[in-house]
Formats: structure tokens, C-alpha cells, sequence
């Protein structure tokens, strides 16, 4: 068994489910979050400080809300920079912005250590059952000596290539994660408003060119009155789609399907959908489509007959 001590720095929706399946899996955890009982309900023993996680643990993973967040961590007063040591290991599991990454990178260089960034796909429920999947930048020989840190948490981990390439898989997914959703939630409610059956209507996207994830994995609770309560919300949809077009634009690509994800999560979040799961995305189009849900809970009918 691996002697390496971990350390995990932000155990909030996502660090907090990774953290137990690395307690889980018999590997001691030292974890730190703003929120102090955060760590004790993890399964992890609680540290006093980001110096302090950074001086006892040989592996230090991130999950932060985003790379401002990061980058405070890293490089305040009593951050990682100041307390870090030749030979470790830093892995960024936050949704961050490249440029940041590819930076920080850097600096970690200039000390001995490695940063690794490894963004994650599979949302709250695949973290806690440990499937996440991993797309993963940074030095070769470096992600192929923690693999055991994520084999509790994940079963794919694919290596995408230097520093920046893991953070760039992930904001790529993401955008395409809001396109379809927003979309989708549109052609839900058209749907709706036409008298069509939902479930049908699902069953035939699901068997044409039409089919996505949210066609086939949110949809169908959805329209049952189910929301999958708990995951990304309609803020951070639009903060990653926001990430998503800098990147692209740093790249030299033309950005030219954003408009529609920030027009849907951005009226969602401005009908007071901002804080709750992004799928609500649906009940804002609908509210702005002469009040649609998906599921009656009304006697009156909204749709034409």
C-alpha cells in the first residue's frame, strides 16, 4: 500500500465525496475547508490551515469553486507556494480557467513540485459512488505515479496531455454539457405547448440524431417532476460557459454557439433559478412561455389542445 500522505484542500459538493472514497479505499486524508466541519464529515482528519496541509501531506488535491479561488490558495500569505517542499504533488481538480493553470504550473515548477490539473466529469452522484471520469494535464511520469490517488474516485482517467490540457478537456465538456441541456429544456417545453407526449417525444430523440445526455439521462425524470435536486446550478453553468468562451478565445476560435446556453441559464438565474440545479433551466423557458412545466401539478392545462 501506497505510504504517501493526502492532503485535500476544499471538501465542499464534489471534495467532500471524493474525500470519503479516498477514506473509503483505507487511505488517511488531512483535509482543510473554509467550513471547518466539512473535513469531520468527510471521514478526514481536520488541519488548521492550507500551510498546514501543505507541510504534512506528499500529495495535495484541489477542489475549489474556480481559479481565482485557486490562485488565492496557492499563492496568499499562507498559501501553498509558501509551504511547499522539492517532490511533491499538487492535483487541481477545480474547474479552472488554462491560462491560470498553465501559470501556476510555473511557479510550482520553479519549487520542484508537480501541478497537475485534472478536470472532472460525472457530477456528484458519480463522485460518490468513485466513477468519476478524469481528464488529466501535466508531466507523463508525474500522472502515472498517482494513479493509485485516483483509482478510489474514478474508473477512467484519460491523460490528455501538458499542463492546462486537463482544465481545457473540461471547460470543452462543459460547454457542450450547456448546450444540450439548454437546448433540450427548449424543445421540452416547444413540446409541451404542441400536446405532444414527453415521454414519446423522448423515446424518439433517444433514437435519433437528436439524442444527448440530458435527452437521455435528465429528461426522463424530469418530465416526471423529478429534478435530480443537488448538482451544478444555473450560476455555475454560466461561469463555465463564461471560462469555456475566454478559452476558446485565447485559442484563436470563434465562439459562435454561445449566445444560446448564456441566454438560458442567464434568464434562469435572473427568475430566481440562479442557486438551484441547472436543469430548472426548463421551468424558466417555460415561465416565459406562458407558465409550461413539464409535469401538471395544475388542474388547468397550458398547452394548445
Amino acid at each position: 500500500m501506497n505510504t504517501q500522505r493526502i492532503g485535500f484542500i476544499g471538501l465542499g459538493n464534489m471534495g467532500g465525496r471524493m474525500t470519503r472514497r479516498l477514506v473509503e479505499a483505507g487511505i488517511e486524508v488531512l483535509g482543510f475547508d473554509a467550513t471547518p466541519e466539512r473535513a469531520l464529515a468527510a471521514g478526514a482528519r481536520a488541519a488548521a490551515s492550507i500551510a498546514e496541509v501543505t507541510r504534512l501531506a506528499d500529495v495535495v488535491l484541489l477542489s475549489l469553486p474556480d481559479s481565482k479561488v485557486v490562485e488565492a490558495v496557492v499563492e496568499g500569505a499562507d498559501g501553498i507556494l509558501a509551504s511547499c517542499r522539492e517532490g511533491q504533488t499538487v492535483i487541481d481538480l477545480s474547474t479552472a480557467a488554462a491560462s491560470s493553470t498553465i501559470r501556476l504550473n510555473a511557479l510550482f515548477k520553479q519549487r520542484g513540485v508537480q501541478y497537475i490539473d485534472a478536470g472532472i466529469s460525472g457530477g456528484a452522484a458519480a463522485a460518490e459512488k468513485g466513477t468519476l471520469t478524469l481528464m488529466v494535464g501535466g508531466d507523463a511520469a508525474a500522472i502515472d505515479a498517482i494513479q493509485w490517488v485516483f483509482k478510489p474516485i474514478a474508473t477512467k482517467v484519460i491523460t490528455m496531455g501538458g499542463s492546462g490540457a486537463g482544465h481545457t478537456t473540461k471547460l470543452l465538456n462543459n460547454f457542450l454539457n450547456a448546450v444540450s441541456l439548454s437546448a433540450t429544456a427548449e424543445v421540452m417545453v416547444a413540446g409541451k405547448k404542441a400536446g405532444l407526449d414527453l415521454h414519446r417525444l423522448l423515446d424518439v430523440l433517444n433514437s435519433s440524431s437528436g439524442v444527448n445526455f440530458a435527452t437521455q439521462n435528465r429528461f426522463p425524470k424530469i418530465v416526471d417532476g423529478d429534478y435530480l435536486e443537488g448538482g451544478l446550478t444555473s450560476k455555475l453553468m454560466t461561469k463555465d460557459v463564461v471560462l469555456y468562451i475566454d478559452r476558446v478565445r485565447e485559442l484563436g476560435v470563434s465562439s459562435l454557439n454561445s449566445s444560446g446556453p448564456l441566454a438560458s441559464f442567464g434568464l434562469a438565474t435572473a427568475l430566481g433559478y440562479g442557486d438551484v440545479i441547472s436543469n430548472r433551466v426548463v421551468d424558466a423557458i417555460g415561465d416565459v412561455s406562458g407558465g409550461v412545466r413539464l409535469k401538471d401539478t395544475r388542474n388547468s392545462s397550458t398547452g394548445e389542445q
